[in-house]
C-alpha cells in the first residue's frame, strides 16, 4: 500500500464524521449537462469486473469514472486497467462524499440484496441518479424507501434488469400487446443454474440470498411480460437437494400464477437446475424463446414460422446506455424502481404461499 492508498484509509473515518455532521455538504453535483455521464460503480465482485466494467467501455452515453470498495487491494488493478483516477475512489465509510464531486453522474449499487437500499438512499441524498442491480431488494418496505429517497431528492432510480432492454424481449412483449395470436392462455417460465458455491451471499438469508429473488425475477417477470399484467394470486413451493447448503434460502422454487384475464402461469427457478426458456400459449398459436434470460442472446419462435433473433452486442452496455440517455434528455426509464417494487410485492408472496403451504392473493 502505497502512502496516498494509506492516507486515503486513515482519512476515511474522518470524511464520515465530517458529511455525518454536515448536511449541507451532501448535496447534487453540478447539474450542468454533459454528452456523457460519469459512472461509479459500488462492489466490485464477479459482475462488476467480468461484465459491467468492461461493457462500460463499449456505451457512447455514459463512461466508468469511479469505484466503491470495502477491498484496498483491488484498487490498483483497476486504476491501472480503467485510468481511474484517485479522488474518484471511495471506500464504504467515505462514500458520502461523492456528493461533491462532479466527476460522477450515476451510481451503480452492485452489491448483495441487504446492502441496496442503505447505498441506493445514500447515493440518493449525495444527489447522484441510481442504477440498482436486482433483485431490488428483500422487502417492498425497503424498496419504497428507495424510491422515496430518490424522489425526494429528484434524481433517477432504474434496476438493472438488462433483459428488458432486449430487442429479443421486447419482441415477444409487443406480440402480446398486439395481440398477435389472441389472448395468452397459458404460460411456462423457467430460469436457473446449477451454483456449487456454498458460503457465497446467495446462500445466506442476511445479505438477500436465495433463488426466488436472483433468477427467480427472470421467471417471473416471464410471465408479467408476457401477459401484460399483474397476477392476482400465487401458489408456490420450496425444496432442496442440498440442504447443508440450502438450509437458510431456497434452493428451488415452483410458483404458479393466476392473471386477471384469466391467463395461468406455471414458473420455477433454481441454482441447482440448469434451465432458461420461456413459453406462451395463445388462443391461437404460441410463442418459444429459449435461452429467455442468457447474458450472451435471448432468441425465439413462432407458431407462424417467424423467427425472434435481434443481434446485440451487449446486453449491459445496451441498458446503461438506454438508461443514461433517460437522464440525459430526462425521459422515463424503460425499467425504473417501480418496475423493481412490483416484483418484489410477487416474491414476498410466493415466500408466504411456500411458508405456509397455501395460495395468496394478491
Amino acid at each position: 500500500m502505497n502512502k496516498d492508498r494509506r492516507k486515503f484509509c486513515q482519512n476515511a473515518g474522518i470524511i464520515t464524521a465530517t458529511t455525518a455532521f454536515s448536511p449541507n455538504i451532501i448535496v447534487s453535483a453540478s447539474r450542468i449537462k454533459k454528452k456523457k455521464l460519469g459512472v461509479a460503480l459500488v462492489g466490485l465482485g464477479y459482475y462488476s469486473t467480468n461484465l459491467l466494467a468492461p461493457a462500460l467501455q463499449l456505451t457512447k452515453n455514459c463512461e466508468l469514472k469511479g469505484i466503491v470498495t470495502g477491498s484496498p487491494d483491488k484498487i490498483p488493478k483497476w486504476q491501472k486497467k480503467y485510468k481511474i483516477k484517485e479522488k474518484n475512489i471511495y471506500n464504504y465509510q467515505n462514500f458520502n462524499g461523492i456528493a461533491n464531486n462532479p466527476d460522477i453522474d450515476v451510481i451503480y449499487v452492485v452489491l448483495p440484496p441487504s446492502m441496496h437500499a442503505e447505498y441506493t438512499i445514500r447515493a440518493a441524498k449525495a444527489g447522484k441518479h441510481v442504477w440498482c442491480e436486482k433483485p431490488m431488494a428483500p422487502s417492498v418496505k425497503e424498496c419504497q424507501s428507495m424510491i422515496k429517497a430518490c424522489a425526494d431528492n429528484k434524481v433517477k432510480l432504474a434496476i438493472g434488469y438488462r433483459c428488458q432492454h432486449d430487442p429479443n424481449i421486447q419482441s415477444y412483449i409487443n406480440v402480446g400487446k398486439q395481440k398477435l395470436f389472441g389472448k395468452v392462455r397459458m404460460i411456462s417460465s423457467a430460469a436457473g443454474y446449477f451454483d456449487g458455491r456454498s458460503e457465497h451471499w446467495k446462500q445466506k438469508k442476511i445479505m438477500g440470498g436465495g433463488a426466488m429473488g436472483d433468477m427467480g425475477v427472470y421467471a417471473l417477470q416471464g410471465a408479467r411480460l408476457a401477459t401484460g399484467e399483474e397476477p392476482i394470486s400465487v401458489m408456490a413451493q420450496s425444496s432442496t437437494t442440498r440442504p447443508k447448503v440450502y438450509h437458510e434460502v431456497d434452493e428451488t422454487m415452483m410458483f404458479q400464477l393466476e392473471f386477471p384475464s384469466g391467463a395461468l402461469a406455471a414458473c420455477q427457478t433454481s441454482f441447482g437446475i440448469q434451465m432458461n426458456y420461456l413459453h406462451i400459449n395463445y388462443e391461437r398459436g404460441w410463442l418459444k424463446m429459449k435461452p429467455h434470460s442468457s447474458y450472451t442472446g435471448n432468441k425465439g419462435s413462432m407458431s407462424n414460422g417467424s423467427i425472434i433473433n435481434f443481434p446485440i452486442e451487449n446486453q449491459q452496455a445496451r441498458q446503461m446506455d438506454e438508461d443514461a440517455d433517460s437522464i440525459i434528455k430526462n425521459k422515463d426509464l424503460i425499467v425504473p424502481g417501480e418496475e423493481g417494487l412490483k416484483d418484489i410485492h410477487i416474491v414476498e408472496a410466493i415466500y408466504k404461499s411456500a411458508e405456509q403451504n397455501c395460495k395468496v392473493r394478491l
